[in-house]
């Protein structure tokens, strides 16, 4: 296939604001556009789980980053907007914790053993569906939900850096370096999974596949946030940094080996690739210094590194199922299946 030439990513333009998908939603950005008279319907009556929820907390947690075309910046602060916020972050956290409980008597590092276990053949696995099965179609549209995170990849994890401590702090800002390019612009990896979706034939701009991305995936992306911006949950936050380290190579060499059968090009298959060396030093260091360093200065935060590394795994495993059922289904993993440019 041929290649399109890779575009700049670009901050001096933010994205439009996605259609709602609930009363709950629908009410969140009628604030955000600066409504009077909203009534917000009780986040504890929706679907912690579901489209309308994630996608109010996605756009209220978007406020710290990018913001949206025709929203005030001042909105970030808005003391009405954060307490609606703070209601649909307990609906959510208290699923969560209710669904991946963990106690005093955890292991952080038994947990981070655990996911070095991977089933024999794949059941379960989209790396695994997409390097031995999956078609060019398919690996477009996982691109396209994945560059919720990858075109803001590391931004979340940064915030825990000012609460960290000695060894964790010197650990995660090395792991951070290199994750923003060590320094050079065109290596940051979000500008490299850029690279890859233009060589994919997707559209580059930040956000513009939030109305595709379904619930399961919304969902991945809150929790960096959720635990991001709440002091409170840092351990959690490293958790979940821990989780995506240690799994991450594997899981790009595989999706490395995808790309290369279906004919990707380099700028694709070079995302992956530097992950599958990068990940295997970051995981040493994440495991001996991040979490270590801060379990050597906080050791009662250690449950909620082993809640962090656990809650990753649930909503990991709830978009995977998702994602393969359609598939293996013929259809298609996004909410509004769009043409994709055809590059071959």
């Amino acid at each position: 296939m041929t290649t399109t030439t890779p575009r700049r990513l670009s901050r001096r333009t933010v994205p439009a604001l996605p259609e709602p998908r609930g009363p709950l939603s629908a009410a969140v950005m009628d604030l955000m556009r600066g409504a009077r008279d909203v009534e917000v319907p009780a986040p504890a009556g929706a679907d912690p789980y579901g489209d309308d929820l994630q996608l109010a907390l996605y756009v209220l947690y978007e406020l710290h980053y990018q913001g949206f075309e025709g929203v005030p910046e001042a909105r970030e602060w808005d003391s009405g907007l954060l307490s609606v916020r703070g209601a649909i972050e307990e609906r959510f956290l208290g699923a969560l914790r209710a669904d991946v409980p963990a106690d005093d008597t955890d292991s952080a590092w038994a947990a981070l053993d655990e996911l070095q276990v991977e089933p024999v053949d794949g059941t379960g696995s989209v790396s695994h569906f997409l390097r031995d099965e999956g078609t060019l179609g398919q690996l477009r549209e996982y691109a396209a939900l994945r560059s919720l995170y990858h075109l803001k990849e590391a931004d979340p994890h940064a915030w825990v850096i000012p609460r960290l401590y000695g060894r964790a702090k010197a650990a995660m800002v090395a792991i951070e370096f290199d994750e923003f390019g060590g320094g050079r612009a065109d290596e940051i990896h979000a500008q490299l999974f850029a690279d890859l979706m233009a060589d994919l034939g997707l559209e580059t701009a930040y956000g513009h596949y939030v109305d595709a991305a379904p619930a399961e995936m919304l969902a991945t992306v809150n929790l960096m946030s959720l635990f991001g911006l709440h002091r409170a949950l840092r351990a959690a936050l490293v958790g979940h940094f821990a989780s995506v380290e240690v799994t991450s190579s594997p899981g790009s060499r595989r999706l490395a080996e995808a790309l290369e059968r279906v004919g990707a090009g380099p700028a694709a298959v070079r995302f992956y690739a530097e992950h599958v060396e990068a990940d295997a030093v970051h995981e040493q260091v994440v495991r001996h210094d991040v979490v270590g360093g801060l379990l050597e200065e906080e050791p009662a935060l250690e449950a909620d590194v082993v809640f962090g590394i656990r809650a990753t795994g649930h909503l990991e495993d709830r978009l995977a199922a998702r994602l393969l059922a359609v598939w293996r289904d013929g259809g298609s993993a996004l909410r509004t299946p769009e043409p994709v440019a055809a590059t071959a």
